[in-house]
C-alpha cells in the first residue's frame, strides 16, 4: 500500500488503494447527441449588432450612471470626474482583489517545498508498485500524474489557496475596463441611450490643458504615448520581478510588450475621454503594483512571507532596472 508523505512524515494515501493503482479504466461512452433548437446565423451586420448590443447592455448603462452620478455629486469638470471615478474604482475593487491575488500566490509559493517532497516520494512508490505489478511506463506515468494532481489539490484545499482564485482579479478588472470604455465612447459620440447630446456637449468643453475637447482624439499624442510608457513600465516591473521565467512566460511578456506599443496608435484615434480613463487606470495599476511590494503594506494585508521577499524591494527594483537598461554595455 502506497503512503503519502506530508510535511512532517508519511501518512496513508486514503485514495491510493489497490484498485486505484491499476491501469486507467476506459471512459464511459457519451450519450448520443440530440438535436437542439436552431441557432440564429450571424448576418452581414452581426458585428455591428454585437457592438450595439454591448453599448446598450446593462453593465454599460450602469457605468454611464456611475459616471453621471460622480459628475453630478462632485461638480467637477468631466476630466476630473473621469479621474475621480477611475481612482475610486481602482481603490475599492481592484486593489483588494490584487492583495487577495498576492495572498494566494504567496501561499502557493510556500507550498512548493512540500509539493516537491511529496512528488519525490510518490515517484519512488509508483516505481516500486510498477515493478510489482508489471506496469508499462505509460501506465506508471499516468498513475503518477493522476495521484499527484489529487494530492496537490488536497494541499490547495487545506491551505485555501487554489491558484484559480488568483485569476479573479482579471475576470473583474477586464470587464470593468471594457464597460467603462464603452460608456465613455457612448458619451463622446452622443449615443441616444447614453443621454447623448447634452453629455457630448459637456465633454466637448470638459477637458483641460492640451486636450480641452474630450470628444476628439489627442492630436499631440501626449496621452497615447504616456499610456504606452506606463504600460511598458508595468510589464518591465513584472519581468524584473520574475527572474528566470519559463519560455511560456517569456513569450507572454513579449506579447504584452507588443500590445502596449500597439495601444499607442489605437489610443491616438479614439476620443480623449477614453484615453484619459485608460491612462489613469494604467497609472493606478502601476501604483498598485509598487504598493504591493511594500513589506508594511503586505503585512497589513496579511500576505505571507515568501523566500523571494525582500526588506528593500524598491532599492532592489531600481538596481535591477539600472542594471538591465542603463548600465548595459
Amino acid at each position: 500500500m502506497l503512503r503519502r508523505l506530508g510535511s512532517g512524515g508519511r501518512r496513508p494515501l486514503s485514495a491510493l488503494q489497490l484498485g486505484a493503482w491499476g491501469p486507467p479504466r476506459a471512459p464511459t461512452p457519451a450519450p448520443p447527441l440530440r438535436a437542439v433548437g436552431s441557432v440564429p446565423a450571424v448576418g452581414a451586420g452581426g458585428a455591428g449588432g454585437w457592438s450595439e448590443a454591448l453599448a446598450a447592455s446593462v453593465p454599460v448603462r450602469g457605468a454611464e450612471e456611475l459616471l453621471l452620478g460622480a459628475h453630478a455629486a462632485t461638480g467637477l469638470p468631466w476630466w476630473g470626474s473621469i479621474l475621480l471615478t477611475t481612482v475610486a474604482l481602482r481603490a475599492s475593487i481592484t486593489l483588494p482583489l490584487a492583495a487577495q491575488q498576492h495572498y494566494v500566490l504567496a501561499k502557493v509559493e510556500n507550498l512548493q517545498p512540500e509539493i516537491k517532497n511529496i512528488a519525490r516520494h510518490l515517484n519512488q512508490e509508483v516505481a516500486v508498485r510498477a515493478n510489482q505489478l508489471g506496469w508499462s511506463k505509460r501506465v506508471a506515468r499516468l498513475t503518477y500524474l493522476k495521484n499527484m494532481r489529487r494530492l496537490v489539490s488536497e494541499l490547495y484545499v487545506r491551505d485555501n489557496c487554489h491558484p484559480f482564485k488568483a485569476t479573479v482579479l482579471v475576470w473583474i478588472q477586464l470587464p470593468m475596463w471594457i464597460f467603462m470604455s464603452v460608456a465613455l465612447r457612448n458619451f463622446s459620440t452622443g449615443a441616444a441611450h447614453a443621454q447623448g447630446f447634452s453629455v457630448q456637449e459637456q465633454l466637448a468643453t470638459g477637458g483641460v490643458l492640451w486636450f480641452p475637447d474630450l470628444t476628439a482624439p489627442d492630436s499631440t499624442w501626449i496621452l497615447p504615448v504616456s499610456l504606452g510608457v506606463i504600460n511598458l513600465l508595468i510589464v518591465e516591473i513584472f519581468a524584473l520581478q520574475k527572474m528566470g521565467m519559463s519560455r511560456f512566460q517569456t513569450y507572454i511578456t513579449y506579447f504584452i510588450r507588443a500590445v502596449s506599443v500597439l495601444m499607442i496608435p489605437v489610443a491616438a484615434t479614439v476620443p480623449s475621454s477614453i484615453v484619459l480613463y485608460w491612462l489613469c487606470s494604467s497609472f493606478m495599476g502601476l501604483s498598485q503594483n509598487l504598493l504591493l511590494r511594500s513589506p508594511r503594506f503586505r503585512q497589513l494585508c496579511r500576505i505571507p512571507l515568501t523566500k523571494g521577499d525582500s526588506d528593500t524591494p524598491y532599492k532592489d527594483l531600481f538596481a535591477a532596472f539600472y542594471s538591465k537598461f542603463i548600465s548595459r554595455k
